[in-house]
């Protein structure tokens, strides 16, 4: 399977040279055969310290990052030819090599969870020392000037020179883990229910707490870098674990009322916020200002139809942030909406197996941090595809694995490091008891 993903990749490849070129690129290109040998180092890994993981997960992530690869190689390429002005203005043209040593750095990342943490519960033990790691990573743009923070008027990056990260993708991993410990310690107490009301079992009032503190926390993320996407995923990933703790519809519900309460009182307070949803309800009144992004991105996608254009034969780069943001338009156009959906299909499968995961393995811990991994990334690809197809209000959130940046990459191969952990330990035999040898030879003796 792992072969057959990366002979999609290469195909795609070839597909681009025909598109833009008219014939197959002169030999192998160096930057797709670096990243067949990180995805073959990954599979050899995953053979010696998790042998009995999901064979499926390998394959899955590499298909989607070798298709992300390609697409921003073409986008890369789209200017070259004597054609300068259909470059992307906002591509460098090594984006394509940093990408494949974004995907390596992520496979060394990966490597290195399943060499270090031989069964998940072992990161139980620093729960509360993750959960401070994560909420220092996502303070920390907040508290740098907007020349060191602020992209596209989001403050979530931490920018040196050229160098840039975006700490909200790795926070995310540590708070998972943070979510985990706390829920497993206290999932009897945040059982028990209180008054009955409409149907529903509500829970006490006492024990709302932790959900109004990662209310409020959600809220300062929304209020101080205005980014609707990362309170999204880091409110909805604990609730949804609150949930797989405790079956209690009731968090749900609250959960959900809270997010859009403060929402609404967000966007009161921040016009950036304001703007999105401004743009989302009217994009093409605004198509020649604010609205311009989304509206390209629209109408890329209509102009691709059901089947697409064809890999480099379309127009996706008059959509700025195509490569990063947008990459969803670029394929809806040039692969259209079945070749999108197949995408989408990728996705699902990927979740579908840590949520497998999540159900075979008896560990609690391991149970709920790899249900809440694989729930984010369900709910961060539906929150960038909503946004971009025009569902929901646009968020700044990438695309997993297909997206152009280093943080979003290699943050997307540990994930896939943990799922794997978990399916492993999940999938693998049950360890034999350990028999006393003097007690056996009594019992024989008997």
């Amino acid at each position: 399977m792992l072969l057959f993903a990366l002979v999609i990749a290469f195909c795609a490849y070839a597909s681009v040279g025909f598109g833009l070129k008219g014939a197959v690129p002169s030999g192998l290109p160096v930057d797709l055969i670096v990243f067949a040998v990180a995805m073959l180092a990954a599979h050899l890994a995953i053979r010696r310290y998790a042998p009995y993981a999901d064979p499926l997960i390998l394959p899955l992530a590499a298909l989607l990052n070798g298709l992300g690869i390609v697409m921003i190689y073409r986008l890369q390429e789209s200017g070259r030819n004597g054609n300068p002005g259909l470059q992307v203005t906002d591509m460098g043209t090594s984006a394509t090599s940093f990408q494949v040593m974004y995907a390596a750095i992520g496979v060394l990342a990966l490597i290195a969870v399943l060499v270090l943490i031989s069964e998940a519960r072992v990161l139980q033990r620093y729960t509360y020392t993750l959960g401070a790691i994560g909420l220092v990573l996502l303070a920390i743009p907040a508290l740098l000037p907007d020349s060191m923070s602020a992209v596209n008027g989001a403050k979530v990056w931490i920018i040196v020179g050229r160098f840039s990260i975006q700490p909200g993708e790795f926070a995310r991993l540590a708070l998972a883990v943070f979510f985990a410990g706390y829920l497993v310690a206290k999932r009897d107490v945040l059982s028990l229910a209180g008054r009955r009301f409409l149907g529903i079992d509500l829970p006490r009032v006492r024990d709302l707490g932790p959900v109004l503190i990662a209310w409020a926390a959600s809220l300062l993320i929304l209020i101080f870098e205005t980014d609707v996407g990362t309170a999204a995923l880091f409110f909805g990933m604990f609730i949804v674990m609150l949930y797989l703790a405790t079956q209690r519809t009731s968090w749900l519900l609250i959960g959900v009322l809270l997010f859009l309460f403060g929402t609404f009182i967000t966007a009161q307070l921040s016009s950036h916020v304001m703007e999105r949803f401004t743009v989302w309800l009217h994009p093409f009144k605004y198509a020649t200002g604010i609205g311009y992004q989304p509206v390209q991105a629209l109408e890329g996608m209509a102009f691709g139809g059901l089947f697409g254009t064809g890999l480099g034969q379309g127009q996706p780069y008059h959509t700025p942030l195509v490569q990063s943001d947008f990459i969803v338009s670029a394929f809806g156009e040039e692969l259209g909406l079945v070749g999108l959906m197949a995408i989408l299909i990728v996705f699902g499968l990927l979740v579908q197996r840590g949520l497998r995961a999540a159900l075979a393995v008896k560990d609690p811990f391991a149970k709920l941090l790899v249900g809440g991994l694989s729930f984010v990334l369900a709910l961060q690809v539906f929150v960038i595809v909503g946004g971009v197809s025009g569902l929901i209000p646009l968020t700044g959130v990438t695309t997993p694995f297909l997206s152009e940046g280093g943080s979003s990459l290699v943050a997307s191969w540990i994930l896939v490091g943990l799922l794997i952990r978990v399916s492993d330990s999940a999938r693998g035999p049950a360890p034999q008891p350990i028999q006393d040898e003097g007690m056996t030879q009594v019992v024989r003796a008997a």
